[in-house]
């Protein structure tokens, strides 16, 4: 029997939040209910980086309840209200950097009206790095790679790496794929940039058959109650890796992908 890995994702822990942006801003309060949750049944807690071996043939074996905790983007709040609670707790985490706004805003959320909102700068994140925290890359400007050009999408995942090992001076070697969007040729960019892993979302458990470049993770909503969280790290309700999405998601992704090439195309020519 496949051992069940699950990969949390969460975004921001903060109090204030945009309407918009509310489901992804979750209450310090609730953010440390879950993490005495994880503490108190015991769960192991492994980097992205430690999970990685694993997945692959003839690969270690894995804890007794085994959990990964990520954090995508790359906000600020990170360093200052996250980062002590999974302190406070011994539990290891890795974080993905969305290296553009590094010091800066996260100028692409102005759509949910977060532009404003403080990306983690430089001196945070070395201090992150220097207390354990594994740092992974989010991409340069966090589009959805998967609509982009090919050499569009692959300088994306290269700068993030880049800008990272070159702050850093580490080698950076998993990558989280913005919005979770990825393609085939998306994945076979990430591995020829270097990466040994990259996190898909798919709202999945992940387990030992699954694809380390596609890695399944379970979204964490700022309404999860630590009840939720409960049934979400037994599998309840969600699929484990590996799986077939669903006939609808498939289908979805088609059309998301043919409107921004018809949208970017000149009037008068046709996708290749």
């Amino acid at each position: 029997m496949m051992t069940p890995v699950p990969v949390l994702l969460y975004h921001s822990v903060a109090v204030e939040s945009s309407a918009r942006f509310r489901p992804w801003t979750m209450h310090p309060r609730r953010f440390a209910a879950h993490m005495q949750l994880l503490a108190d049944r015991g769960h192991h807690s492994l980097t992205i980086g430690q999970l990685e071996p694993a997945l692959c043939p003839g690969g270690p074996p894995l804890p007794e309840r085994p959990v990964v905790i990520t954090f995508d983007d790359g906000f600020a709040d990170f360093h200052s209200a996250a980062l002590p609670v999974l302190e406070e707790h011994r539990l290891a985490s890795t974080m993905y950097a969305t290296t553009g706004y590094l010091g800066g805003t996260a100028r692409w959320l102005a759509r949910e009206r977060e532009q404003d909102r403080p990306m983690l700068h430089p001196e945070q994140l070395h201090d992150i790095a220097a207390r354990g925290v594994e740092v992974g890359a989010h991409s340069h400007t966090h589009p959805r790679l998967d609509e982009l050009s090919a050499a569009d999408s692959r300088a994306e995942i290269r700068r993030s790496k880049e800008v990272l090992e070159q702050e850093l001076q580490r080698p950076v070697t998993s990558f989280a794929y913005p919005h979770g969007c990825h393609s085939r040729r998306v994945r076979e960019q990430v591995i020829e940039a270097g990466y040994s892993s990259a996190t898909a979302v798919r709202h999945a458990i992940s387990s030992p058959e699954d694809d380390v470049f596609a890695m399944a993770r379970v979204m964490v909503l700022a309404d999860t109650t630590t009840a939720d969280l409960a049934k979400l790290l037994a599998g309840q309700g969600i699929p484990q890796a590996p799986y077939r999405p669903r006939t609808r998601t498939a289908l979805w992704r088609a059309v998301r992908r043919t409107r921004r090439v018809l949208v970017s195309t000149p009037r008068g020519h046709r996708a290749p």
